[in-house]
């Protein structure tokens, strides 16, 4: 081994998962991290409260050097999960992936090579699709790839420094969480409840004020493909999803205020996004498939998202400091039915 190679960093790879119905998913996920050109030092699979699938993978993997399966430590759910393999890993980077994806395989080579320069605090990946149905819903929007948990319309090609990675397909530095923390754990998914995220963005935005020369990158050669169920291709979970958006927005501008919190967004909503409803009009005009129903999501979902913002930022102010998901996390037509009633998790 060359000095050069001997001088890439250590990594630890952390999939969380919470459900026996991504069994198949979720070995899949394993075997690509073990097939990985540059190897991980190990894989933590991380079961959240739920006894039978962390017993099942236990014995699953139980002979597997390499691959260790340990239960969610904290609260229930996606940032404790991921908290839970932080303080178990060992590796000097610690990447993160989907359950429910599969890394290309030189995903963690990329990754790893990213961080010669020690200003670099955390490297994230491209996330491709892959859909249920075999193809791209001819409405959907390239532009709302997110709602999905893929690399969207709009991002930067190549290794270009951004605010914040994606979590499902991301590394850092473990100095990265010595300096700024964990995960925040009232802003993330909590199993298949209400589809909150942006838990990631928080992070990096933390640390970028907590160490203001830290680097953040993007590889669009650390690529993952990310799996997307049929229920995710339909226009019902694109509303819920946007709107929840949104209400994390609100949670992310809390946290760290709304320069911060919405800084990339103002871009994409002011250029990326007008740009794609004129691509969906032309494509309307010159009777290509879908072209009226892109550009009618963007719409929907510009306005869904800016819903549950308004509102989540609202119940946040009216809960004080001592806010969370579970105050201000209701869409509005659960508020209509029941406005005296618990909010939904």
């Amino acid at each position: 081994m060359t000095g050069r190679h001997a001088a890439r960093p250590t990594a630890s790879v952390v999939i969380c998962v919470y459900t026996e119905d991504r069994w198949t998913d979720i070995l899949a996920a394993v075997d690509s991290v073990r097939a990985q050109s540059r190897r991980a030092l190990e894989t933590l699979l991380v079961v959240d409260h739920n006894p039978a699938l962390l017993d099942r993978l236990g014995k699953e993997y139980k002979e597997t050097a390499g691959v260790r399966v340990l239960a969610n430590a904290g609260p229930r759910g996606l940032s404790a999960g991921r908290n839970t393999g932080i303080a178990a890993s060992v590796g000097e980077i610690i990447a993160f992936l989907d359950d429910d994806a599969v890394a290309e395989r030189d995903w963690l080579r990329h990754f790893t090579n990213g961080y010669a320069d020690p200003r670099v605090m955390a490297v994230g990946g491209r996330t491709e699709p892959i859909w249920a149905s075999g193809r791209r819903p001819a409405w959907f929007p390239a532009e709302f790839d997110w709602v999905v948990g893929c690399t969207y319309e709009g991002l930067p090609r190549g290794m270009v420094r951004v605010r914040n990675v994606l979590g499902g397909n991301a590394s850092f530095r473990r100095a990265a969480f010595d300096i700024a923390g964990g995960f925040a754990t009232g802003i993330g998914r909590d199993g298949d409840k209400r589809p909150l995220g942006c838990e990631e963005t928080e992070l990096c935005i933390r640390l970028a004020r907590a160490r203001p020369d830290a680097v953040l990158l993007i590889d669009d050669r650390a690529v993952i493909h990310h799996r997307v169920p049929a229920g995710r291709e339909r226009f019902a979970y694109f509303r819920t999803r946007t709107y929840a958006e949104g209400l994390s927005k609100a949670l992310v501008a809390r946290s760290v205020g709304a320069d911060k919190g919405l800084e990339s967004e103002r871009a994409y909503t002011t250029r990326v996004l007008p740009a794609g409803v004129a691509r969906g009009l032309r494509d309307f005009v010159l009777a290509r498939p879908g072209g009226a129903g892109r550009a009618g999501a963007i719409v929907a979902g510009v306005a869904t998202a800016a819903g549950g913002y308004v509102l989540g930022s609202w119940r946040a102010r009216g809960s004080g400091a001592a806010f969370s998901v579970a105050e201000i996390g209701r869409d509005p037509q659960e508020a209509a039915e029941a406005p005296e009633a618990g909010a939904a998790a």
